[in-house]
């Protein structure tokens, strides 16, 4: 018997759609190379570098300020060409007869430089690209043929992540900084941007609000409401003292003390479904009714939400992978709807206007 051979794939394909195909699946793999270029530039202080040199510098004054051998010059214009192509950094010719190039920093690249608190993202930014968080990455393949359900981080370090925070100091700092930062930047433009959502508001407690940043900056936003905040007791016992954010050590899964609205900021995507229930159910009992004021302020991420470009759409599965590592979630709007259900509350309201991140106004 005969037997019909299938056409090779190229037969299918024109010659432009099967280099396309190719170029799709380098630029994939090769991904990796912009985030280690980002932290190269950002080990090396040039983002700082260029700020404090007027905003702009030529290869060659780069080069000399952050003290590399010449012969690493041509390798930095080639970083350099990295991160200008992917838009961290701006790039010009200089107004001079040789028409040397000049870099210069881009409103990205400002989120790095400064000492402004409240603007400076580079402590999360070397969270996220920290070697203890993508060491685990490598080996996501046999994680996921294991059928234990053991975290990803925790298979690769035989601590999780919160462990890992516990034991050593190093770590524990670069978390405790990454958080900080982030909860500086977002509170500042949440208050900007979704100020009316505090609107009202007698008093407010912020559920696992650290050492009190976002209650600061609502209280001082808002002096006539009154703000606490309430975590585990080794995180109260670090809080320095404040005259106008009271502090209240205990543990969320088992009483949440009463207040007119409850804040809980980047806390859910630590947690499973069961657990978020659970504590969706204690806010429930600590707030009035909706008609006396009652209300949980969330802001978290709803995947799919806000801007439908491919940058917003991209960062949010991403950054679910990213902390599926340390057993997170990111959830969708109907895994949202789910849990706030199952926990007895009535309705809800998403705003999407913090980039990746939402603000859900949910009520009993």
């Amino acid at each position: 018997t005969s037997s019909t051979k299938m056409p090779p794939i190229q037969d299918k394909h024109s010659s432009r759609e099967l280099l396309q195909a190719q170029v799709n699946l380098w630029h994939h793999a090769l991904g990796f190379v912009k985030s280690m270029a980002l932290k190269c530039a950002m080990e090396l202080q040039i983002p700082n570098t260029i700020q404090h040199h007027g905003g702009s510098m030529t290869p060659s004054e780069l080069a000399t300020k952050i003290g590399l051998h010449p012969s690493k010059l041509p390798r930095l214009r080639r970083l350099m060409r990295v991160l200008t192509i992917s838009g961290i950094f701006a790039v010009h010719e200089a107004a001079t007869s040789n028409k040397e190039i000049v870099y210069g920093l881009t409103p990205t690249t400002r989120l790095l430089v400064g000492d402004e608190v409240k603007s400076n993202l580079f402590p999360i930014l070397s969270l996220m690209l920290d070697s203890t968080v993508i060491a685990p990455f490598f080996g996501m393949h046999s994680w996921f043929l294991d059928e234990h359900s053991t975290s990803l981080f925790k298979k690769a370090h035989s601590l999780n992540f919160w462990e890992m925070a516990e034991q050593d100091d190093t770590y524990n700092q670069i978390l405790n900084n990454a958080m900080v930062s982030d909860s500086n930047f977002l509170t500042d433009i949440i208050l900007r941007e979704c100020g009316d959502v505090f609107l009202g508001i007698n008093s407010l407690i912020d559920v696992g609000g650290g050492h009190g940043g976002a209650a600061r900056a609502i209280a001082n936003a808002f002096p006539q409401m009154k703000c606490t905040v309430l975590d585990l007791p080794h995180v109260i016992a670090e809080a320095p003292s404040d005259v106008h954010v009271s502090f209240i050590s205990g543990d969320m899964f088992k009483y949440i003390p009463p207040a007119n609205a409850l804040f809980l900021k980047w806390v859910f995507h630590d947690w499973g479904d069961e657990d978020c229930v659970k504590l969706l159910k204690n806010c429930k009992e600590a707030i009035p009714p909706r008609d006396a004021g009652g209300k949980v302020i969330i802001v978290d991420m709803v995947v799919g939400s806000g801007l439908n470009e491919i940058v917003t759409r991209e960062t949010h599965v991403l950054y679910d992978l990213f902390i599926m590592c340390v057993e997170g979630i990111e959830r969708e709007e109907f895994e949202w709807k789910r849990i706030f259900m199952e926990a007895g509350f009535g309705d809800y309201k998403i705003i999407s206007v913090l980039g990746v991140r939402s603000v859900i106004e949910l009520y009993p």
